[in-house]
């Protein structure tokens, strides 16, 4: 049974999700990083890359387990939880950072099916990683310092052009996460939620893509701070989040945006 507090993170294989996980190693976690490492058709989501999920393992000094996992099927992530009870047998934080994204038209000339996907990946994903992990989480004895924290987006507060379909499942992150958090009323377990601005990640990359762009400098003009935000910094407020220091906070959003909802 590992001494270490023990953190899951989804979408762990690139982006935001890989500087999350590496930045909990260093906060003295055991990480177990899950990722689908398999494209979404109709959306885009971070590489489908296992080799970034072996790098991870291969650098986590020994404190990062690794997982294949896609969030959209709950027995699959119950699975990866059962292992890390038999193994850990304690789960302290759950990082929920998988997502996609699609658009690049006017709502009705989305292609059929471009609501499903995202509301399946980032809204039920979501509702699924805490379901399949909260029930560990609640089974350690009080007092209980547990953390769900869900990575929404600054879409989950503003209307975005051409990102309808986007816009309208990060709001439902939000909802989820308050809802959560109203139902571990006094388990000692906070849900909180991440809204980062525009980040450089190759789902940045991907959304400029959408708006015709090459450079994904024009996607952060809104923000106060006027530049690209970078993973790490999203990652930082995730590990602040993650500690005893937030314990004050649950049903919160913190908007990592750089500005951009001010």
């Amino acid at each position: 049974m590992s001494t270490l507090p023990v953190a899951l993170v989804t979408g762990a294989a690139g982006g935001i999700g890989t500087a999350i996980v590496r930045g909990l190693v260093e906060d003295g976690f055991h990480v177990v990083a899950v990722d689908a490492c398999a494209p979404m058709p109709g959306a885009v989501s971070a590489p489908a890359d296992p080799d970034a999920l072996l790098g991870l393992w291969l650098g986590g000094e020994g404190r990062v387990d690794t997982a294949v996992a896609d969030i959209r099927d709950r027995a699959a992530l119950e699975r990866v939880v059962a292992g890390i009870e038999r193994s850990r047998g304690r789960l302290d934080v759950v990082v929920a950072a998988a997502g996609a994204v699609a658009g690049g038209q006017p709502l009705w000339e989305a292609p059929a099916g471009e609501l499903d996907v995202l509301v399946d990946v980032n809204l039920k994903g979501t509702w699924n990683t805490a379901a399949a992990t909260l029930p560990l989480m609640l089974r350690q004895p009080p007092p209980r310092r547990g953390r769900f924290i869900a990575v929404a987006s600054a879409a989950g507060h503003r209307g975005l052009q051409h990102l309808t379909a986007y816009v309208a499942s990060k709001h439902a992150v939000v909802g989820l996460v308050r809802g959560l958090a109203a139902d571990l009323r006094g388990t000692g377990i906070t849900a909180t939620a991440v809204s980062p601005g525009s980040t450089r990640t190759p789902m940045l990359a991907a959304t400029a893509s959408l708006y015709g762009l090459d450079d994904v400098g024009p996607l952060a003009e809104r923000h106060l701070v006027e530049r690209v935000l970078e993973p790490e910094e999203i990652a930082d407020t995730v590990r602040w989040l993650s500690s005893p220091r937030a314990g004050a906070l649950t049903g919160s959003v913190v908007h990592a945006d750089g500005g951009f909802t001010a």
